[in-house]
């Protein structure tokens, strides 16, 4: 791995290369009072100057005296939302006199898309890797998410201050990103001097960053860097113990702070919508009117909704509380059983857009310190 150190004000000549190679840019932007992801052409589109504050149920972005590019924590928005769409066309069914056929998707502008993922965090990164171990490593391979995600390029930007509701460094996902990533970058602003530590994670991470004109090789800033994602950690206020977590959960499902968080919990589905790995989808046939065409959609469900479960009969889960005590024991007891791995990376976005500020570290702890 190398790394290089470029001005701030030579950091469009990445986003250069970046459209040279014809790749759509995906980074964080200034829209409906929040930082969310999506298409960018120009530095100048980027949060500039912009931070947030986030709690329990809280964000709000605050303008800052520094001309910073990337001090701020996650939005509600992830890569989930263009390598997993919210709404997805499947394929068309269309009749005619002898019967019907069927098309692929008529989204051909998206297939042909090359997505580049600028100013994602080492937290969303961890979240790629989990559901790509749902969508691809599995028996079934999904072909849209598996078209999206082969030739996205990442560049993650390492973390240099803590949001109010992260606990990365519990789940080991942050605030530095180790792998999985083309470049990973550092942004550094200290002295009225403004620059970007880059670091190459794979072959074409580092053949683009040696084409960079007025990037040069880093010297001993890369361990000021490394500091400064330390320090991060240090900040981070949240955390959860996950000693022993997934035996721990499944040992505790007639626990009494079950009922107790079911009684706030508005059963909303925010949580799973802001979640990077949640992955729950339903299927739709749509028909036109004239009954010549039908198309197959799939669309992000949750298990916060009573109609989730239904089954023939009625549905499994009718009360919140259970519904809320089968997303925690999925995300942080089940899913290792499926997948390997946790399927919660603390980003912390579950805390912020929940509407009653539900702190999932908070309710483990609580079941933590009181089992039963």
């Amino acid at each position: 791995m190398s790394a290089y150190i470029l001005e701030r004000k030579h950091f469009d000549t990445l986003l250069e290369a970046l459209r040279e190679r014809n790749y759509t840019i995906i980074a964080p932007v200034v829209k409906n009072n929040a930082i969310v992801l999506d298409e960018v052409t120009s530095v100048t589109q980027l949060p500039i100057g912009w931070t947030d504050e986030q709690s329990n149920g809280s964000y709000r972005l605050v303008k800052t005296d520094e001309p910073t590019v990337f001090q701020f924590a996650v939005g509600p928005q992830s890569v989930k939302r263009f390598l997993f769409p919210p709404i997805q066309k499947l394929f068309v069914t269309q009749k005619h006199s002898k019967g019907s056929n069927l098309s692929g998707s008529s989204e051909q502008g998206e297939r042909k898309k090359k997505y580049a993922f600028l100013g994602i965090r080492p937290c969303e990164l961890q979240a790629m890797k989990i559901q790509d171990r749902v969508f691809l490593e599995g028996p079934f391979v999904d072909p849209v998410y598996q078209m999206k995600r082969k030739d996205a390029f990442i560049i993650v930007v390492n973390c240099t201050r803590a949001g109010g509701t992260c606990f990365c460094t519990s789940m080991g996902s942050g605030p530095k990103a180790n792998d999985g990533f083309d470049i990973a970058l550092t942004e550094m602003y200290e002295q009225n001097q403004h620059y970007f530590v880059l670091e190459s994670g794979s072959d074409r991470g580092e053949a683009m960053l040696k084409e960079l004109k007025q990037g040069k090789e880093a010297d001993g800033r890369v361990q000021r860097a490394g500091d400064r994602c330390q320090k991060a950690a240090e900040e981070m206020k949240k955390k959860i113990d996950i000693t022993n977590l997934k035996d721990l959960l499944m040992q505790q499902v007639e626990h009494p702070q079950w009922e107790k968080v079911g009684s706030r919990c508005l059963s909303c589905a925010n949580c799973t919508l802001v979640c990077p790995t949640c992955f729950c989808a339903t299927v739709e046939d749509v028909t036109e009117l004239s009954g010549a065409t039908a198309d197959r959609i799939r669309k992000w469900d949750s298990c916060f909704t009573l109609e989730f479960s239904y089954i023939h009969g009625g549905s499994v889960r009718t009360s919140v509380k259970s519904r809320y005590r089968q997303w925690v024991l999925h995300k942080l007891s089940t899913w290792v059983d499926q997948f390997g791995t946790y399927g919660c990376v603390g980003c912390g976005r579950c805390i912020t857009w929940c509407p009653v500020g539900i702190d999932i570290t908070e309710e483990v702890q609580k079941i933590r310190e009181t089992s039963i």
